[in-house]
């Protein structure tokens, strides 16, 4: 069963003053029981001392047979014991027996409180015991008070807690309802709104109460998260909205083919130049799925990376021959400077990275121009750099280049954009521990491949 969390904040609080109220009235009522019994104490070491002195001076008749009016009977009660434990002397109310018996006289060696109960009184009576003289002709002075007062203060202690101490938790409840009544206003608009956000409205943002407080800063990091939440989703629908651009040409060119080809009855060479033709749109298809499928698992982690040792100009060499014919038909060169050192690298995924790079080299240099890939290795690393002679990075593009898709401002031509090459690039550096950069240099463009080995 679910229980709001506003009721178990005021159930738990409930618990906790309960304890502290029971906790604090079982301290008082001790407390004030030992101080009131700390208070009779005092008032018979007094009455024990007016008698001790009036024993030592022969006085103690006159004392305590109610002559004097330093013990009142309706109070306190006094006897005075002879050695044997015989009465000497005893006020009315304790005159028919000894407070003592006769074994506790001869071992009473000094002042002694005792608590007992006493023939003629209803209720535990307190005695002090004081012995007088020595062994021979030892006498013990006893006084004593009836507890009865004390019992019924410590019960009227009791009935006055009983009362308002229920009172003072069910205000104390009330209180803490209210409070986190209060308390839990700014959450519950909080919830109420995030509710109300969804895809259809994205910008839609938290409430922040301007109490500059926990909560504050919870729906301040909330609705930041937020703003991250609906980039991600705008980058995402860019990304679906962009990929399906690049699928629809080649698909269209295929489709085109297909009904061209049965559109009438077509010699041998006629059929096989539209497969050709049909072959090549397949073959980009592939590579555009591949590069897709790429992109999905780094973003869902890194894309896994299967290593081995790879000497460097052959990963090269490999990586220029699958574009030599691009190159030749777009009129460049490609040079290249790598050493024979091996490197322990994913081959594929490193001839994947290459081969876009040259790619996007080869699209972006005119006839004439050339390009330059070198190979280095050292600290741990291997640095791939690729450099044309074209016009460079547009401006504010190089921050984006290795964004899907991204294109520079004012350019919507499907050639203004980086495409997904340079996002596949940046991808295989990053699950080899790398990074890629990219540069424009006097003479054109630069992007430079680190890989961790």
């Amino acid at each position: 069963m679910h229980v709001p969390l506003k009721v178990r904040l005021i159930a738990v609080f409930g618990v906790a003053m309960a304890l502290v109220l029971l906790g604090l009235g079982a301290f008082i009522y001790v407390r004030l029981g030992d101080e009131l019994l700390a208070s009779m104490d005092q008032g018979l070491r007094s009455r024990a001392q007016v008698l001790e002195a009036a024993v030592g001076g022969a006085g103690a008749q006159s004392l305590i047979g109610g002559k004097s009016k330093l013990i009142d009977p309706d109070e306190a009660f006094a006897q005075v014991l002879d050695s044997s434990g015989q009465i000497i002397d005893a006020s009315s109310a304790v005159s028919d027996a000894p407070l003592l018996n006769p074994q506790e006289v001869t071992a009473m060696a000094e002042p002694t409180f005792l608590s007992r109960n006493v023939q003629g009184f209803d209720d535990t009576v307190r005695l002090l015991a004081v012995p007088l003289g020595k062994a021979a002709g030892k006498s013990v002075v006893v006084v004593g008070s009836n507890l009865g007062d004390l019992r019924e203060a410590g019960d009227r202690l009791l009935l006055v807690m009983a009362t308002i101490g229920p009172a003072a938790l069910i205000v104390t409840l009330l209180a803490g309802w209210l409070l986190a009544t209060a308390a839990l206003r700014p959450v519950e608009d909080m919830r109420r709104e995030a509710a109300a956000i969804s895809a259809s409205e994205p910008s839609r943002r938290l409430p922040v109460p301007a109490t500059g407080d926990e909560l504050a800063r919870l729906a301040a990091t909330m609705n930041s998260m937020l703003d991250r939440l609906q980039e991600a989703i705008e980058r995402e629908r860019r990304f679906v909205d962009d990929a399906s651009h690049e699928l629809r040409t080649p698909l269209a060119t295929l489709r085109g083919e297909i009904e061209l080809a049965l559109s009438r009855q077509r010699t041998v060479p006629e059929l096989q130049s539209s497969l050709r033709s049909a072959q090549e749109d397949v073959h980009h298809l592939q590579r555009l799925a591949d590069a897709l499928l790429v992109l999905a698992r780094s973003r869902g982690g890194r894309i896994p990376v299967r290593r081995q040792a790879t000497p460097l100009d052959v990963l090269v060499a490999q990586s220029v021959k699958a574009v030599d014919a691009q190159a030749a038909g777009a009129g460049l060169t490609i040079q290249v400077d790598a050493p024979s050192d091996k490197v322990n690298v994913d081959r594929e995924r490193v001839q994947q990275a290459l081969r876009n790079l040259l790619e996007n080299a080869i699209r972006h240099t005119s006839k004439g121009g050339s390009i330059q890939l070198r190979a280095r290795r050292g600290m741990g690393v291997v640095r791939f750099v690729v450099e044309d002679s074209g016009p460079g990075f547009p401006p504010g593009m190089i921050k984006r280049a290795f964004v899907p898709f991204a294109r520079h401002d004012g350019d919507n031509e499907d050639h203004g954009g980086a495409g997904l090459g340079l996002a596949i690039v940046r991808a295989v550096a990053e699950a080899h521990g790398g990074s890629a950069r990219a540069e424009n240099t006097p003479t054109g463009a630069r992007v430079t491949l680190t890989l961790r080995t």
